[in-house]
């Protein structure tokens, strides 16, 4: 089973560590808007990718569930309060990837093969993007502009809408990864979520190579609901919510399956009539974290992948890798 997961940060760790259990061809394509942190830092000083949340999707893909040495290396995080304080060591060598090669994801195919990984990580694009959201509550009323990934998942306004801007290219649509649109065309099953509905998730859809490969592509696509709303970006979301704002950045855009933790879900029947809509099924299951409210459980998820995706029993033993 080809399977390609969109999004970035925990959100698509989540998906990554559940597709394991299914499946070893898994590509990551990931979001590279990130300005804050040490991604933030590297991408203004160098002007390269932000590495941040590739790293993450590395590191969920690592072989033997990343407790290699190199895989601990490669997550560790400087202390101290000096230049590398904050730094996490894969971030760092990510940048030195990009440089040297001067090609992300020929760096990306690199680290993956330092680190073990069965699968590809990507960058949604090979350049680094802007994320602009209109948000309403900032001041009497008005809708207010905001830029920035930071900004935008840290607002106490309502985010209503974002774009995507190419900073290094002003006027001009963001360019999709070649190598990204190729995996979305050829793969059996797509998966959206979860994660920052607006940061994560939602920027695929507007880069307009991709969000085109995603329309047309005849891969099973699945959306991954949060299981909890995120201050700033998402509060008082309702999981029904979190479909209408997709539809409304991707009219054209048709889901087969939605899945969705049953506790997290307070009308059902609102959220099946919503997933009808993009042309799907809800799929409700316990899939929480036991204790954790806000992390998924890797094998519930997968469990509830292979039922959304009608996997035989044959095929489901046939599937597992751990």
């Amino acid at each position: 089973m080809r399977a390609v997961a969109l999004g970035g940060g925990h959100g698509l760790h989540a998906t990554l560590a559940a597709l394991r259990r299914l499946t070893r061809d898994i590509t990551a394509v990931v979001t590279v808007a990130d300005d804050g942190g040490s991604s933030g830092r590297l991408r203004r000083e160098l002007g390269l990718l932000p590495p941040g949340d590739l790293r993450q999707a590395l590191d969920a893909l690592a072989d033997n569930n990343g407790e290699t040495l190199w895989a601990q290396v490669f997550r560790y995080r400087f202390g101290g309060t000096g230049a590398l304080n904050g730094h996490a060591v894969g971030n760092l060598l990510l940048a030195g990837l990009f440089e040297v090669l001067g090609d992300p994801v020929t760096g990306l195919d690199e680290a993956g093969r330092l680190l073990g990984i069965e699968g590809r990580v990507l960058p949604m694009s090979v350049e680094p993007l802007e994320i602009e959201a209109e948000v309403t509550g900032l001041e009497n009323g008005e809708v207010s502009l905001i830029r920035g990934q930071v900004a935008v998942a840290s607002t106490p306004g309502q985010v209503h809408r974002i774009t995507l801007r190419n900073p290094g290219r002003p006027g001009q649509p963001p360019a999709a990864c070649a190598e990204a649109v190729d995996a979305v065309l050829s793969a059996d099953t797509v998966f959206l979520g979860p994660g920052s509905w607006f940061t994560s998730v939602l920027p695929h859809l507007l880069v307009p190579e991709l969000h085109d490969a995603l329309v047309r592509t005849s891969a099973t696509k699945v959306v991954i609901l949060n299981l909890v709303p995120q201050p700033g970006e998402t509060a008082g979301f309702s999981p029904e919510r979190h479909l209408d704002v997709l539809f409304q950045h991707a009219p054209r855009l048709k889901v087969d399956a939605v899945i969705a933790d049953r506790d997290s879900v307070p009308t059902p029947a609102r959220l099946r009539r919503a997933a009808a809509a993009l042309g799907g099924r809800a799929h409700l299951a316990t899939v929480a974290a036991s204790g954790v409210a806000d992390r998924h459980d890797p094998d519930a998820l997968a469990g509830c992948v292979r039922e959304a995706l009608g996997l035989t029993e044959s095929e489901r033993e046939g599937l597992t890798w751990r």
